[in-house]
């Protein structure tokens, strides 16, 4: 199976190639920005002349505050570069694997969201990618959409500059005081995860449609944090605010966490969130924090 996977150097990208590459089911060719840009539609045509079985599109406008302010560069990249894509899946008869996000709900269940609750974004973010998966589903027949939470993987988010997790940590090191959130709530998700569980969701070609792919069970990023330090095993105090004090410019889900109905419908299970982080934080060892962090 001849798989392409867009956005090839990206967090998630990077994990896709080296999991699927390592697979001989597989045939995988990487594409970057540089090989093509999903908004530009002309650039696409080497897609048609690869002919893959497989798109995976993780190609995203991901810088949640920035949207607000450039919704035209959300929108080009998560939604009209969706649609290029669909449209050269569908033409080319490729199955079309479009990643998408928590964000596309409200946070207002109060409990973790399945597939087929409605979405309901509260940013321009999160209405981009709702608006990529409409296009998705509506253009090409033969798709899937994953949708993904608060990721964090060894290649960092390209779009941020690394990843929550490195950030927290690399605060530490330095001494910093660290405030983190404690009334948002998600689904903390570890790339490789993702790579290892897409690689057998698409060996067993299920019927098209949605589908969650998040490490089980949720917490809040004050949590979230926590655990970092405790698994590390450094001594560091991390404060619990509340996310009004933050004063961003978009608006965040309450409540974003997933659940992975569709997945264990198939009998394909993603590991725990704290199992996920241990093995992204473990692997390579790090050095403890310098300071402790009040």
């Amino acid at each position: 199976m001849r798989v392409v996977i867009v956005g090839a150097n990206g967090q998630l990208g990077t994990d896709l190639v080296k999991v699927f590459g390592e697979d001989p089911y597989f045939e995988v060719v990487p594409l970057t920005h540089r090989d093509l840009d999903v908004a530009v539609p002309k650039t696409l045509n080497v897609l048609k002349e690869l002919k893959p079985d497989v798109i995976i599109n993780t190609a995203a406008y991901v810088r949640v505050d920035d949207a607000e302010l450039y919704p035209e560069k959300a929108s080009a990249v998560n939604a009209i570069g969706a649609l290029n894509v669909a449209r050269v899946a569908e033409e080319i008869g490729a199955i079309n694997v479009y990643i998408s996000t928590d964000y596309v709900f409200d946070g207002e269940k109060g409990e973790p969201y399945a597939e087929d609750d409605v979405p309901n974004p509260i940013n321009v973010y999160g209405t981009s990618k709702y608006m990529g998966e409409i296009l998705t589903r509506n253009y090409s027949r033969k798709h899937y959409i994953i949708r993904v939470a608060s990721l964090y993987g060894k290649a960092g988010a390209s779009g941020k500059g690394g990843n929550f997790v490195e950030w927290v940590i690399e605060k530490a090191k330095l001494g910093k005081e660290l405030k983190i959130v404690n009334d948002q709530f998600m689904s903390p998700t570890y790339t490789m995860d993702v790579a290892r569980t897409l690689k057998e969701f698409l060996k067993s070609k299920p019927e098209f449609g949605v589908y969650h792919m998040v490490n089980e069970g949720y917490c809040s990023w004050y949590e979230f944090t926590r655990a970092i330090f405790e698994i590390l095993g450094w001594d560091v105090e991390v404060k619990p605010i509340k996310s009004s004090e933050l004063n961003r410019l978009a608006r965040r889900p309450r409540f974003s966490a997933l659940e992975n109905a569709g997945l264990h419908g198939l009998s394909l299970r993603m590991p725990g969130w704290k199992e996920g982080l241990k093995e992204y934080l473990i692997e390579p060892p790090r050095s403890p924090a310098t300071a402790e962090v009040v």
